[in-house]
């Protein structure tokens, strides 16, 4: 390795700088004692400076054993368009099926990404999937500007917030400011007549912190026709410090948004790279309104005390045009084609959870730390499809109408032991779901009677982490969860025409394991990597007119992540000070390397949907003392498919994508610029495929804005 400063050339041992880097010890010889004494000044800041993973405990929740990312929003410059890709591509193990819709598709380790159906999403650690268990599927996610960082916790995030298989993805947001009163007010426009406005007000006032933001972005979309977007969202947060020990935090906030859906292009129309639309009639809309009360209270030293209360209102709006058999990448065609399904269903959801925390001493240790909860949640979800007389209709005759049930009871616990250098955390979580679905009216139900039925499921849940520390700065780690996911509503008590339930339906387990080593020796230098094994069982599908288990899945592999800042690295060698000057050049990469395949079932042999051999991501940022930044990054996914059958129409070649953002202050900290290219060599690819056709990614294109902040 060559390291120059000024005129001075070094040549460095690899073997010293793999040492140095991995364990944080310097082996550099004769090597000054202050050079030596400035490294492991370093190693102690190391953990609470540029943190990537969650800390053993935070709060009331236990993260030793677990592997975990925490994504710092504010460290990439502006990102724009809540840009998924950008926003998690520090994150191994994540397939993110990009949209040009407002919409997310995030995929775990193979597991299928519609709507995060399998990963637990949640905001300031409550649930906002539509319904947590009878339609667990995350329409909504809070706009980037709202959030100050995003936590990944894979496998035994089941554990700590719910049953699904693919982990848990939080997004926590901003606290109020400091001081009487902040503005901020974020500009931005770019290209297909894109514009997204940004305004926040935010303070604190003695015990109380305020925080009002207000978000509106639109755009025309590429696509030729029926591509445009709209999106607004807005809410309050307030948090009230009632003395050292406790605060409360009220929150409430509002997301509209509509979208047309172009529709999808066969395979020659996408190669010819046409950007016309094949749906011009079809559209979505999302309504939802929601609110939380959170109290935490410090009881005693070392317990501590959070409770929550949730709820909300969500409606899913839809309106598809039909078509006579297939139409995959065409227009639709027949008789049908001259009306439309409209699918109107509401959620009504209502929940409240108590977590507790003490530490605890143990056979000579004070650092043992036991947690526990309950959470309780309740939906309501009606659900009527009506029937259009035209293409493009907006109302019409109801010929479905259900009422949907979901009560969802959680009792869970997890202990931290630790014996020096030795943590083991052993972990339950009992669930017990209640489902029932009652029709009103189903006009395809022609030869089946109405359903009026209920369905109760007990799954007991049991994990363990265990961690050791081979330095203070590195460890290894290895965990072993179960999780599972439940039937939803239409699994559980089907409604389609001639639909039954197998008797023997059983709901789809999970459970697997990781075992990994990590470290972050400085602030300069992070890496993780690990080895990890999943079996999902018992997955549920259609076989003709049966809903059934249809299939068993094996996923394994590893993943990898690193980061290492250059100038931090010159600086700890050379015993210089160049970051405090020059700032901070880092270089990231990651990478998940999977083996996925169905070994049993109808889909024996063949590999899982959105479950590629690898996708590696990989950039390089400059920081100039937080006042510019700059970021080149690209995404390498292998070539996969988009169903389970592994069916030609489904096929997606692998591809590449580099985005280029940076952003500069221009007057103190007070003005900001920021520019993007997003897909900087225009690749020409699809992401996503579904029973329309093809849903082609945007080529290179364009964003600019300003930024106040008073």
């Amino acid at each position: 390795m060559l390291i120059k400063t000024g005129r001075t050339v070094k040549v460095v041992s690899g073997f010293m700088c793999l040492g140095l880097i991995i364990f944080g010890l310097p082996n550099l010889g004769n090597a000054e004692t202050e050079q030596k004494t400035r490294l492991k000044e370093v190693v102690v800041k190391a953990k609470e400076e540029k943190k990537k993973t969650l800390s053993d405990v935070e709060g009331v929740k236990i993260y030793s054993g677990k592997k975990t990312s925490v994504v710092n929003v504010e460290e990439a410059p502006e990102i724009v368009n809540s840009n998924y890709r950008q926003a998690l591509e520090k994150t191994p193990g994540l397939v993110v099926s990009e949209e040009t819709t407002p919409l997310i598709s995030i995929g775990a380790r193979g597991l299928p990404p519609d709507r995060a159906q399998y990963i637990q999403v949640l905001k300031d650690g409550i649930p906002i999937h539509a319904d947590i268990v009878g339609y667990p599927e995350a329409y909504y996610v809070p706009p980037l500007e709202t959030v100050d960082h995003i936590d990944f916790v894979r496998g035994g995030g089941s554990l700590l917030y719910g049953p699904q298989p693919g982990g848990a993805l939080n997004f926590v947001t901003k606290d109020p400011y400091e001081g009487p009163l902040s503005i901020v007010e974020s500009n931005a426009y770019g290209s297909h007549d894109f514009y997204s406005n940004y305004t926040g007000l935010s303070g604190t006032q003695g015990p109380l912190g305020y925080y009002g933001y207000f978000h509106h972005r639109q755009s025309q979309g590429f696509r030729d026709n029926n591509s445009q977007y709209d999106v607004y969202y807005g809410g309050t947060k307030f948090k009230f410090e009632n003395d050292p020990t406790s605060h409360w935090v009220m929150a409430v906030d509002s997301y509209n948004e509509r979208h047309g859906e172009p529709g999808g292009l066969t395979r020659a129309n996408f190669d010819a790279k046409s950007k016309a639309a094949t749906r011009m009639n079809d559209h979505f809309e999302l309504n939802r309104l929601a609110g939380s009360f959170s109290y935490n209270k410090e009881l005693s030293d070392g317990v501590l005390l959070e409770a929550k209360a949730f709820g909300g209102t969500y409606e899913r709006l839809s309106w598809r045009q039909r078509t006579s058999g297939s139409a995959f990448g065409v227009l639709p065609s027949g008789a049908n084609a001259s009306s439309n399904e409209i699918l109107d269903q509401k959620f009504f959801s209502g929940g409240a959870e108590t977590r507790f925390k003490k530490e605890y001493a143990l056979l000579g240790s004070e650092e043992n730390v036991l947690t526990g909860g309950v959470l309780f949640y309740h939906n309501t979800a009606p659900r009527k499809d009506k029937r259009g007389t035209s293409g493009d209709a907006e109302d019409g005759a109801i010929r479905k109408d259900a009422d949907r049930y979901a009560n969802y009871l959680s009792l869970f616990a997890e202990n931290m032991f630790k014996f020096g250098k030795l943590s083991i955390t052993p972990g339950v979580r009992l669930e017990s779901i209640w489902q029932s679905v009652k029709e009103q009216l189903n006009l395809d139900k022609t030869t089946v009677p109405l359903v009026d039925e209920s369905d109760f499921d007990f799954v007991p849940l049991f994990g363990l982490g265990t961690t050791y520390e081979l330095t203070p700065s590195t460890e290894i780690y290895h965990n072993i969860s179960q999780g599972y996911r439940p039937k939803t509503y239409v699994q559980a008590v089907p409604v389609g025409s001639g639909q039954v339930v197998n008797n023997d339906l059983e709901a789809g387990k999970s459970w697997q394991t990781d075992l990994g080593l990590r470290g972050q020796p400085t602030p300069y230098f992070f890496w993780d990597g690990s080895a990890f094994y999943m079996e999902f069982t018992d997955q549920i599908g259609t076989v003709g007119s049966s809903v059934e288990n249809v299939g068993d899945a094996r996923h394994f592999g590893a993943e990898f992540a690193a980061e290492l800042d250059l100038i931090g690295l010159c600086d700890a060698l050379k015993g210089t000070s160049h970051g405090e000057k020059i700032g901070s050049l880092n270089f990231f990469t990651n990478a998940m390397f999977l083996r996925a395949e169905f070994s049993e079932g109808p889909n024996e042999g063949k590999t899982p949907q959105y479950a590629p051999d690898y996708l590696t991501r990989a950039g390089v940022e400059y920081n100039y003392l937080d006042k510019a930044k700059i970021r080149l990054a690209g995404t390498f996914l292998d070539d996969h498919w988009g169903d389970d059958g592994n069916t030609a129409n489904f096929f997606i070649p692998s591809y590449k994508v580099w985005d280029l953002t940076g952003e500069m202050n221009v007057y103190k900290d007070n003005v900001k610029l920021f520019a993007g290219i997003n897909n900087v060599f225009n690749e020409h690819y699809f992401p996503r495929v579904t029973s329309v056709g093809i849903d082609p990614a945007d080529g290179r294109n364009y964003y600019g804005g300003v930024k106040l902040i008073w």
